[in-house]
Parts: C-alpha cells; structure tokens; sequence
C-alpha cells in the first residue's frame, strides 16, 4: 500500500474515536500490551514525560519538547489529534515522522493488527513508540490521548508525569463528575515517579494526593510557583501551562538543563515544535484567530482572553461534535455576535441544523452553513475591517482553514 491507502485502511476499518466517538473507546490495555510485546517492548528504550489532563496537555507537551530541544537533546514528541496530517501527531525534533516509515510500519505489522482487532489509537501509539525506540531519541514527551488510566499511551513508565487540570470532559468515558474524572487521569501516576499537577483545584486536590500517597509519588502543585514565564504561544491560559512545564522540568533527573535553556525553549515553541491552533491568528483586518478549545473549561477562558481584543463586532464560525453537551458550553457565547453555524468534516461531526436551533434557546442567532469552508468564507465577507473572526468549537473545525 502507499501512504494514502495505508491511512485509509488505518481510518477506515478500524474504530477510531476521533471519527466515531464512544465505539471506538476501549477501556482495556490488553491489546496495547499485545502489540508492545510483538515489537519487542519498545516504550522501555527510552525515557518519556508522560502528559495528561483536561485542558493544556498539548500546549505542556510542546513547551517541554521545545525546552529539552534547546537544552540539545533528540527529542520525541506524541500528540493527538492531528489537525492536517496523520504525521504530525509523531515528531523527533520538531520533523514529522515520514509517510514511508507509517506506510512501512503498517504494512509489516498489518496480519498482526488485523487479528488483534487493534484500534486506530493503539496501533498509532505502538508505531510512535517503535519510531522512538528505532531512532534512539534521548527522552519523548507522551501526550494521554483520553483519560488516562486506560489509555494506550499508559503502558510507559516515565521519569515525571504531568496531569494539567481536571475539566469536565468526555463524560461520557470518564465520569460525570470531577472527582471521577481526576481517578481516571491519576491512572497515569506510578510508582515513586514524581507527578506534577499543573493547577491545585480544591475538587480534586484530594484526589491526586491520596493516589500518589498509594503510588509513594513524590507530588509538586505546578500553581505554586508564582513566577511568570514568558512564551510565543499567544492566550492568557498558556500562563499556566508555562508553569507546569518548568515544574516538570525541574523535577526531571538525569538531563542538563539551564535557566536559559528554559527560557529559550518557551519562546520559540512555535519554530521549534510546530505547533497549530492555540489562539493562532491567520490574518488582520479583519483579525482571524482560531482557536483548538471546545469544552466548557477551554472556552471560558479563550471567550474571556477575546473580550480584551479590541473589535466592533465579532464574527463566530462554531461548529462542534456530536456528543457535545452544548447546554454547557453555548451560554458561554456572547449573544450581540454574528454566527455562522457549521458541520466540521468528520462522521462525529454536530448537523449544522441541530447547532442553530441549540443555539438559538440560548438567543445565539446566525446562519447554517454546509462545511467549514462556507462559513469561514461568508464570515470574510461580511466581517468589517475593524472586525475580529473567531473560529473555533472543535479541534476538527480550526483544521479546516489553517
């Protein structure tokens, strides 16, 4: 198979939660396990960072790539989801894996994966970590893809591990409350490995503690720190992340690491890891920004971080998924805004028609529009100068038009 049928086939026959939501979340390390063994355990040929939480954990995963790259180290980096191409979730200094090497892999391992039933995420992860191993990378910096405690990623033993904060999100797999929530992303924290918690909520505070307090984890509140780091990823919110990724740094052993180092690393986040989405702006006058937020946690902060831009009107191209619990998140929007309801390109993807009439019980009054594409488009032509476009609600519609 070539590159282009080799995502088809990983895409299209097997579950994925990025296309069909609940189905394709598995809550079993079993077939992970299975597929470590039968690439002869590549997760222990390298050290990792280990990264989970609600809201962040992308943003914390660049920062501390970007900081161990300046400190001269070869560095993994595994993210999801990707916004244009499959190979931006796997990265070694900043350079994308190659369609060869994910064609290669697939192709060797295919009667494997096929009778183990292995889902997109599972083989995904097990050829990030083949990459890794293969290509000798000093330390990787694993994202969780969901939750944490039975994510595939989970099967690591890392030098630190990293758990931002704790939102209401995918209730659905993970529980309906915080506390819930935070069990399942303490999953990540092992056995006397240091944990850094990015934000000390009083919810779950407790929560973190009494699992490391099991685990014999020495565990750090990144929030602690009231020095303000300074970073080229644009948005208030990266303030925290900052912290959370100096936090973990500082408790990583073994590496050679300076102040300098730090500090170059958080300003050059962008050029040294590529990074998309985080309150990027595509263009002036009118301003576009989009932004990757889509739960209530993420929104709050990205729609307060927009009343301080300086506009007449503000223009918003929303679109969402599927399971979204938009009595959470559509009374966080502004009413006196134009909007232009859209269907991101995915099978999970909310009906336009359905996100309109929603919100309009909220008094959000706008257009439907067939595709992101439309909307993004009609929005450029009615917005002013003097105007801002906001384009966000889905990690799947900020895809659309970077």
């Amino acid at each position: 198979m070539n590159y282009q049928q080799t995502l088809d086939w990983m895409f299209a026959q097997l579950p994925m939660y990025q296309r069909e939501g609940k189905t394709a979340f598995k809550k079993d390390l079993t077939n992970t396990l299975v597929l470590s063994k039968e690439l002869n355990f590549p997760e222990k040929k390298f050290k990792s960072i280990h990264v989970g939480g609600t809201n962040g954990k992308g943003s914390t995963s660049h920062m501390l790539a970007s900081i161990l790259q300046e400190a001269g180290y070869k560095v993994g980096l595994y993210t999801s989801p990707h916004l244009k191409n499959f190979t931006e979730r796997i990265r070694i200094n900043g350079i994308e894996i190659s369609e060869k090497k994910v064609s290669s892999f697939i192709e060797k391992h295919k009667d494997f994966l096929e009778i183990q039933r292995l889902s997109f995420f599972e083989m995904t992860v097990g050829l990030a970590f083949d990459y890794f191993a293969e290509e000798k990378v000093d330390i990787a910096i694993i994202e969780v893809g969901l939750g944490g405690r039975l994510d595939s990623t989970n099967i690591i033993t890392p030098e630190v591990s990293v758990i931002t904060n704790i939102g209401l999100d995918h209730t659905q797999f993970l529980g309906e409350t915080l506390p819930e929530i935070a069990s399942e992303k303490a999953g990540i924290i092992k056995n006397k490995i240091p944990v850094v918690i990015g934000e000390e909520q009083e919810a779950v505070k407790s929560v973190f503690i009494a699992k490391a307090d099991e685990s014999k984890a020495p565990i750090y509140f990144a929030s602690d720190d009231d020095k303000s780091y300074k970073t080229d990823l644009l948005g208030d919110y990266q303030q925290k992340n900052t912290k959370t990724a100096v936090a973990a740094i500082k408790k990583l052993t073994g590496f050679k690491i300076s102040i300098e180092n730090i500090e170059n690393g958080l300003l050059n986040v962008v050029k040294s890891t590529n990074l998309k989405g985080r309150w990027q702006i595509l263009q002036e006058h009118p301003k576009v920004i989009c932004d990757t937020a889509h739960n209530k946690d993420g929104l709050s902060i990205v729609l307060d971080q927009l009343k301080k831009e300086t506009f007449k009107r503000v223009h918003f191209v929303l679109g969402v998924v599927s399971d979204k619990k938009l009595e959470e998140v559509l009374p966080l929007f502004p009413k006196e805004a134009a909007y232009y309801f859209c269907k991101p390109a995915i099978p999970r993807g909310m009906s336009e028609v359905v996100l309109r009439e929603n919100a309009k019980e909220f008094g959000l009054i706008g257009k439907k529009y067939s595709s992101v594409e439309v909307a993004y488009k009609n929005a450029l032509l009615n917005a002013n100068q003097g105007d801002i476009i906001y384009v966000g609600g889905s990690t799947f519609v900020v895809a659309e038009i970077i």
